[in-house]
């Protein structure tokens, strides 16, 4: 990654691209003054993310060839204990680790990320592992679509039927867990259903299987689709026929429609891109625009970004565990190559995540990774990012196939510089800000150096202790936040 030499964006271009990023770099930079601005930018990420090429984020996937063999060959696999799924998840991970560290279209990985936590399937699993990565697939089609297509899309494939047991329930024996999810967590949130809800809406899906153990094909089972009138809300079918995806369909689009879906979507995307607990008045507003526009999603973000309520929470959100990590290599400039052993910064860096909590995708509930910055405030958490950051800043850990760029990036050769003024140059290149006040003043705590002392590369700071004045700054809540 190139370092950012180039002016600044201004606070509110920052903000923008920050919120809806992993972190700014050059080439983020370069991409948002070509575009004409952040505005410009963010409209093109939208409505045409083909216009940013990403072909560095798109090939690493090649990097973990298991993610493109087929569920009946990766059941094998672990049958004849070749490589077991929780491998191949893990292999996952850190793919979309590497990938949101590399990419141009992180609006698209952003929301791709957001709908994967809403509409949520553990990587962990003993059987839904098989078409987890082609669930994440889907879901990235449909990421910045229409919401009523990517909840069709979702529901009944493979990995979300076996995770919440659609893939076993039968008009025999309707299975619940999907019907309720369904109802509480995807689309008309917690209070807005009663339980002959929940049984009417499990027996609309009965139907769908997945061939466990064995071929894991998925199929429509005509003979155990529960047959006889269903009624959810105000939703209501005589479901006569023996084939029921089109009462399916109609129901899935009923439910995309409602007004309460309508505000539980919006409330999790205000929550998790304007601030915890966001104004009503806010989620009112963009609930309007997700139904006026027939449930599109770009419309809704278009309205959220456009609101002043988002223009003036920059740095209420903080950065969960992936984000840290990402933004953290984004920051320092790390380069990530292909890994060829065990130990490799591209492998390495899932444990990085763990360590701070949670790696993508692992929350093991129903519910999802949390967007609320409450769940990620902890001390072990603020400890982890500070290790992290501390072990990345001396390039000690991970080092495998990655490089790091030395103080050679800030310490002029020739001409000796002031503290205070190399913690701003070095603030500006890993945040893309000025230092504050309170960071040269960390930095100078951290590092022993007085703010006008000459920085040169006779100087300790630069034999030893860059790594103190780079630590500092990521610590700092102009790195944490977002």
């Amino acid at each position: 990654m190139a370092r950012n030499t180039a002016g600044l964006l201004t606070p509110a271009q920052r903000h923008l691209v920050t919120r809806f990023g992993y972190g700014v770099d050059a080439t983020l930079a370069e991409d948002v003054r070509r575009a004409g601005g952040a505005s410009a930018w963010f409209e093109l990420q939208l409505t045409r993310p083909g216009a940013f090429p990403d072909g560095a984020a798109e090939g690493v996937r090649r990097w973990w060839p298991d993610l493109d063999r087929g569920p009946a060959e990766l059941w094998k696999r672990q049958v004849e204990e070749v490589r077991g799924g929780w491998e191949v998840m893990e292999d996952y991970g850190r793919w979309l680790l590497v990938r949101r560290i590399r990419t141009r279209r992180p609006v698209l990985e952003k929301m791709a990320e957001f709908w994967e936590a809403m509409l949520h399937v553990p990587v962990s699993g003993d059987a839904q592992f098989t078409w987890r990565v082609d669930y994440g697939d889907t879901v990235r089609r449909h990421a910045l679509g229409r919401f009523d297509e990517l909840l069709a899309a979702t529901t009944t494939h493979p990995a979300m039927l076996i995770f919440l047991s659609g893939a076993t329930s039968t008009k025999r024996a309707p299975n619940e867990n999907l019907g309720r999810e369904l109802l509480e967590l995807h689309t008309l949130g917690t209070g807005n259903y009663d339980e002959d809800d929940v049984k009417a809406s499990a027996r609309i899906l009965t139907g769908h299987h997945v061939d466990l153990w064995e071929t894991w094909k998925a199929s429509y089972v005509e003979e155990d689709h529960y047959r006889g009138r269903v009624k959810v809300r105000g939703f209501s079918a005589k479901n006569a026929k023996a084939d029921g995806r089109r009462v399916t369909k109609e129901y899935l689009h009923y439910l995309a429609h409602h007004p309460d879906t309508a505000h539980h979507v919006c409330e999790r995307l205000a929550t998790k891109f304007v601030r915890d607990d966001p104004p009503q008045s806010l989620v009112r507003r963009l609930a309007k625009v997700y139904l006026r526009n027939d449930t599109a999603i770009v419309p809704v973000l278009q309205a959220l970004v456009a609101s002043k309520e988002f223009r003036t929470s920059a740095g209420d959100k903080l950065r969960d565990p992936s984000e840290d990590v990402v933004a953290t290599y984004r920051a320092l400039g790390v380069e990530v190559g292909r890994p060829r052993s065990g130990d490799s910064g591209a492998n390495a860096i899932l444990w990085q995540a763990s360590g701070l909590g949670l790696s993508p995708h692992a929350w093991p509930r129903p519910d999802g990774t949390p967007v609320r910055n409450d769940v990620w405030a902890s001390p072990a958490r603020a400890l982890g990012s500070m290790s992290m950051h501390w072990s990345m800043a001396g390039g000690w850990w991970p080092t495998a196939e990655l490089d790091y760029r030395t103080p050679s990036a800030w310490v002029p050769a020739k001409k000796p510089i002031r503290f205070a003024d190399l913690v701003d140059e070095v603030s500006r290149d890993l945040l893309h800000r000025p230092a504050s006040k309170h960071l040269v003043e960390t930095a100078c705590l951290a590092t022993g150096c007085g703010r006008k002392e000459k920085i040169d590369r006779e100087h300790g700071l630069y034999q030893w202790g860059f790594p103190r004045l780079l630590a500092a700054v990521l610590d700092s809540p102009d790195h944490l936040a977002c």
